[in-house]
């Protein structure tokens, strides 16, 4: 791998990515929650993910990571190969590319970015789009869980909740938060969760761009999130809340943890606490 690739940044610019497009060690990866969104005009080079495949897609809790088996198939049909640079973006403000990125990071691949602001800030920067789709080179990689501590399960919140060092940073709309909708058995939130939507990470006037991250910070610690402290984040699918975890990583949250089970397991449960 080139020397350059290396030191791409976990969030890169349009016009940054746009001056290593032809580096060979690259695989940008386009996981839009609208599959018209691929096919309207990509990133010249960016294969397409459907992000359902993200997902294990059965069993109580479908939002649960997929076994190493499916994702060694997954990554090899994306042509996925340890010297790779990923590159991921998504046309909804960085949900479902920050999910591959997760993912990624659980299995121990750390050489990746994200393309702020996704499909959106690349169009808005008037840089070149293409149409056709393009084909994978499969390659034959193997995925392990080897950093499973990027992710948290719902007995060590449990376990965790009274610790003053841990944290939980719920994802969800403010309703959702509230227990005033949902599609749960129990609706609500984990108690002593902090709310934090999403979408409120996002500059909506700079093409879903991460938004200033000084004042991301600032607000983050007004809610009692500060980088030093070890968080879980959570939404109703661990989609919304790979964002926020990508955020953290963004602001120096080195200790940021997925909830893949989120509230679709905790809310759907008689043995897991609750507030409204």
């Amino acid at each position: 791998m080139s020397s350059e690739t290396n030191v791409l940044p976990l969030i890169i610019e349009p016009e940054q990515l746009q001056e290593h497009l032809d580096e060979p060690s690259l695989l940008i990866i386009d996981v839009p929650s609208n599959a018209d969104s691929y096919a309207q005009g990509h990133v010249p080079g960016a294969v397409f993910l459907d992000f359902r495949q993200l997902m294990r897609g059965e069993g109580p809790v479908p939002n649960e990571v997929p076994s190493e088996d499916a994702l060694s198939r997954l990554f090899s049909s994306l042509g996925l190969t340890r010297d790779a640079h990923v590159v991921a973006y998504d046309d909804e403000g960085g949900g479902w590319a920050a999910r591959l990125l997760w993912t990624l990071e659980l299995i121990g691949h750390s050489r990746y970015s994200y393309l702020n602001g996704g499909i959106h800030a690349w169009r808005d920067a008037g840089l070149p789009l293409e149409p056709q789709p393009n084909t994978p080179t499969p390659s034959d990689y193997e995925a392990e869980i080897l950093n499973p501590q990027v992710a948290i399960d719902r007995d060590e919140i449990k376990a965790r909740l009274n610790d003053r060092d841990f944290a939980v940073w719920d994802a969800r709309s403010p309703a959702e938060y509230d227990g005033e909708r949902g599609n749960n058995k129990h609706l609500g939130h984990i108690p002593g969760a902090v709310n934090m939507d999403w979408v409120a990470a996002m500059d909506r006037n700079r093409t879903l761009r991460i938004r200033d991250y000084a004042e991301l910070v600032t607000e983050l610690e007004v809610m009692g999130l500060t980088p030093d402290m070890e968080i879980a984040t959570h939404c109703q699918s661990h989609h919304r809340s790979s964002f926020t975890w990508l955020v953290g990583r963004a602001l120096g949250f080195d200790k940021i943890r997925g909830y893949a089970g989120s509230w679709a397991e905790w809310g759907n449960r008689d043995d897991t606490p609750i507030e409204k």
